[in-house]
């Protein structure tokens, strides 16, 4: 019976639970709780770490240097060879680091679900055999009643049977900034979650009042655990996994089909089928990026402690990629937008005052028509601030050197008002202090408190319009106080209609003063009031988040607003902000309801608010977007927010006023709540997925070269001592070391001053571009000339000039190839820097940290060349000088012909906007 308890009577409800006003009895609440199991959070299933490292074993490329690995194990055992098993060994070792490197399986749901059950109640106040009792929040059964009071957490959801002034604040669930007034009368069989003020509901808050309510549902059955049971199903991989995923599997299939070619060509020529083992086994290690893993991984890290000094914690490494290439920023409003506090914009004492400032503000500094506030109306904005800052229940209470409002905000923000106006709150109590007071009550909506001052007593009234209206007689005006007629309360009406238009949040103030004998009573009060003028306050948006919605449209993200607040507030927040024009379409939780996600994914083209959301709503906004192939981007703080974090591509949490349950259920945790730091986050990760594609497009340039090196070599040389022309150990020592210094040392290039001048990338992009794929193929072919002709030079050399036999020629030809490919690949790095820019406009030393892997690179490579015993581990034979006259050129070559291409472009690009601009 998952019933619609709220538009039953209370009396219905019990009878319908089995269950009165006195409880159920003991005896049937441990019989209803070994039916229905604990009122508490279920947790899902661990997730193994044994199966999540082997999970590491399953990418195509790791397959295939598990089977070169166990082709030179057998290799070592059949030719009885040290050599075989090193490189067995070497490349054991590069499938456990990148096994350990992604070994990074997060418990995300397991972690939120837990953060979900720490928000149920610890105790829990119940009426079992007519008696009040506390139990366990785990025992409360349905059927229960449960008594609630100011200051408690909600252990349950519940249908209120009794409530006295009773306020539930359900940011953390709904995201309503307001606490809500809850009651015991019926509500519309269609009401959303928002409407259903006579419900409550688990991990919710009591703030003000007290209450009675049976209990509904208990655990996995309660919107928190509904929300749970959402959070539970974990994400897809983020862009940069698919697409590296993706290369990977497109490498794998080309090297196998390249080590079968090459090896049946070598079989064909009668080649021994050891020699033809080992390079086919070289083959496979070159195509392989070894490093790429590793250096994705580092680079990633890098780029998120560079995000931390702005603000924003990673906790996931491929986020920050994902985060560059977010289309869609879905944010919720509630202290995401907006400042999370109420704030009043505008009073009304006979001509409208704006409020303005974030300090001190003198009374002739408020705003009137964009003007001074003209001096005839401080009088009653001076009283109308005074009533307000009096008739109030809230507290300003210094925390860690900040104000905080204590209360209901509502009246929170009178207070704030009143001391932005340079009233001492703390000295106006004293020197009026209550002594009597008519509590505020859904029936009558307005609250009375009465004062002594000076030996006069005073008594100031606020609530809504209509309400403070007809308790009033006079008003007090420029002229003083008159009477108040029709007409002037049919304006106060009409504005108050016209300020709810616009999502403020209106209440009417007045006063009187009392003559000695009148009666401290509710009747002998209500009446005679003079009326002051009107407030009107609003959620403000933060001034930072203007800006950041204005850099995220130059950069081509879409920003949407998603909240469980009204329509009319949401529009205004929406329009204020850029992120929708004036009237925009609105779509609320009730249209949600029934939309379906391809018509929900039309509509998400043009709407860019939606108001009244439950969380199941955001999870069908956030899927709908993706079906539209959007890469996006979710904010919030709440509870609510949860399920639509882990559902989005990047979660994104706040980490001030952001819940467990919505941190561990995100990616990018903001330290300081601000949405502007989300606009620096996506500008590092723009950066930093430009630098991943830089030294990807230079990996595999290098690969490319490799593998074109050892592929041709066979075709070319005709001695078999020759093969392999490169042996795997080297081929590693290039791909881990020479090639991962520079790699990574590119993957710390500065971001582009105008990296958020352009769009996101495309989410259907491949991994590796065309444009990129004719540089690799160019630079591949550079490179491969250079080896080829450094080996035959030096071979030749070595035969006709040095003496050498044809084994030791061959050895010194392979040294001197090794140390060209090196050369090349280190020098080639340099212009990897950018795909368009020269070295000379980027400078050629302004990355040092790149000189310096260079550097580093050089002096490894020189030490596996000159080391004895090193050396012949590698396969290297000591170089004399001359031979570094053949390798320094040819090993530029590659860099010099990337460079003479960008300068030919480059001038062709400015040709192009030179006519352009004389046309």
């Amino acid at each position: 019976m998952a019933d619609k308890w709220y538009c039953e009577t209370a009396d219905e409800v019990l009878s319908r639970l089995g269950s009165s006003a006195e409880g159920i009895s003991e005896i049937e609440a441990r019989t209803r709780l070994e039916r229905d199991g604990p009122n508490e959070i279920a947790l899902g299933k661990g997730i193994s770490p044994l199966r999540t490292f082997l999970a590491q074993f399953k990418n195509v490329m790791v397959v295939i240097l598990i089977i070169a690995a166990g082709i030179s194990v057998s290799l070592g055992i059949i030719n009885n060879s040290a050599e075989e098993w090193l490189d067995a060994g070497v490349i054991t070792v590069i499938v456990l680091l990148n096994a350990i490197l992604g070994f990074v399986q997060e418990y995300r749901a397991e972690k939120t679900i837990e953060a979900l059950k720490s928000m149920a109640a610890p105790k829990a106040n119940v009426v079992r055999d007519g008696k009040m009792a506390q139990v366990e929040s785990r025992d409360l059964v349905i059927g229960d009643v449960i008594v609630l009071a100011a200051g408690d957490k909600v252990p349950a959801d519940g249908r209120l049977i009794e409530a006295m002034n009773l306020k539930v604040n359900e940011a953390s669930l709904t995201g309503e900034s307001v606490p809500v007034l809850k009651g015991e009368s019926c509500v519309a069989e269609d009401s959303t979650i928002f409407d259903r003020t006579n419900m409550i509901h688990a991990g919710t808050i009591v703030e003000y009042g007290r209450g009675r309510a049976v209990v509904t549902s208990t655990g996995m059955s309660t919107a928190i655990g509904r929300i749970a049971k959402l959070v539970e199903e974990r994400d897809d991989e983020t862009p940069l996994q698919k697409k590296l995923a993706r290369l990977g599997k497109q490498l794998g299939v080309m090297v196998l089909g390249t080590c079968i070619f090459i090896f049946a060509i070598g079989l064909l020529q009668n080649i021994a089928v050891d020699k033809m083992l080992l390079t086919s086994i070289s083959l496979a290690v070159a195509a392989i990026p070894e490093g790429l893993p590793a250096v994705v991984t580092v680079s990633l890290a890098l780029g998120l402690q560079r995000m931390a000094k702005r603000n924003a914690v990673v906790r996931h490494l491929p986020a920050v990629e994902a985060l560059g290439s977010a289309t869609v920023i879905c944010t919720d409003k509630t202290g995401t937008l907006t400042k999370g506090e109420m704030n009043i914009r505008e009073i009304e004492v006979g001509k409208r005052i704006e409020v303005t400032g974030e300090g001190f503000i003198p009374l002739g500094e408020f705003i009137h028509e964009g003007s001074a506030l003209d001096p005839s109306l401080e009088p009653r904005l001076d009283k109308l601030l005074l009533a307000g800052a009096l008739c109030n229940d809230a507290r300003l209470e210094q925390e860690e050197g900040q104000w905080k409002v204590r209360g209901d905000p509502t009246e929170g923000t009178l207070l704030v008002t009143a001391r932005k106006a340079g009233k001492d709150i703390e000295m106006l109590n004293k020197e009026w202090p209550r002594i009597y007071e008519v509590p505020f009550d859904s029936s009558r909506k307005r609250m009375i408190t009465v004062h002594e001052h000076e030996g006069k007593r005073f008594a100031y009234l606020k609530g809504a319009t209509e309400a403070v209206l007809a308790i009033c007689t006079q008003r007090m005006g420029e002229d003083g106080i008159g009477p108040l007629d029709d007409r002037e309360r049919s304006s106060m009406l009409a504005q108050t209609e016209d300020m709810a238009q616009r999502a403020l949040r209106v209440l009417a103030i007045g006063y009187r003063e009392l003559d000695a004998n009148v009666e401290l009573s509710e009747n002998s009060l209500e009446r005679d009031f003079i009326f002051l003028g009107l407030v009107g306050m609003l959620d403000a948006p933060r001034r930072e988040a203007l800006e950041a919605v204005a850099k995220c449209k130059r950069a081509g993200i879409r920003v949407i607003m998603i909240t469980g607040d009204h329509e009319l507030t949401a529009r205004a927040i929406a329009t204020e902000l850029g992120i929708a024009e004036e009237g925009a379409e609105v779509i609320g939780g009730k249209e949600l309801e029934t939309i379906d996600l391809d018509q929900l994914a039309l509509r998400l083209k043009k709407v860019s608010v939606f108001a009244r959301v439950a969380p199941e709503h955001k999870m069908k906004i956030v899927e709908a977007l993706q079906r539209n192939n959007e890469i996006v981007a979710m904010t919030g703080d709440g509870v609510n927010d949860a399920p639509a974090l882990n559902k989005a591509d990047i979660g994104i949490s706040m980490g001030i006023t952001g819940t467990d349950v919505a941190k561990e259920s995100s990616e990018i945790i903001l330290i300081d709540d601000n949405f502007a730091s989300i606009v620096n986050a996506v500008e590092e990760g723009r950066g930093i997925y430009a630098n991943i594609r830089k030294f990807v497009a230079f990996l595999l340039a290098c690969n490319a070269g490799e593998v074109t090196v050892m592929f041709l070599a066979m075709l070319v040389f005709a001695d078999p001592l020759i093969l392999p022309f490169l042996l795997p150990i080297q081929i590693l020592w290039v791909n881990l070391v020479t090639d991962g210094f520079p790699a990574l040392a590119l993957g710390l290039e500065r971001t582009s001053p105008d990296v958020m001048d352009q769009p996101p990338l495309d989410p259907k992009a491949p991994p590796v571009s065309r444009a990129m794929v004719f540089g690799i193929i160019a630079i591949a072919l550079a490179m491969t000339f250079s080896v080829l002709v450094a080996f035959q030079l030096e071979y030749m050399r070595s035969i006709n000039i040095l003496g050498l036999s044809n084994a030791d020629a061959i050895e010194h030809g392979r040294t001197v190839a090794f140390c060209t490919l090196v050369m090349a690949q280190l020098f080639y790095a340099l212009s990897a820097r950018s795909a368009d820019k020269t070295l000379w406009r980027l400078g050629p030393f302004s990355n040092r940290k790149l000189v310096l892997a260079i550097l580093v690179s050089l002096g490894l490579q020189l030490f596996v060349v000159y080391t004895p015993g090193i050396n012949g581990i590698f396969g290297n034979v000591a170089l004399d000088p001359q031979a570094w006259l053949v390798i320094l050129p040819l090993g530029a070559l590659a860099m010099v012909l990337s460079e003479a291409w960008k300068a030919v472009r480059s001038r062709r690009s400015n040709k192009n906007r030179t006519a352009g601009e004389g046309i």
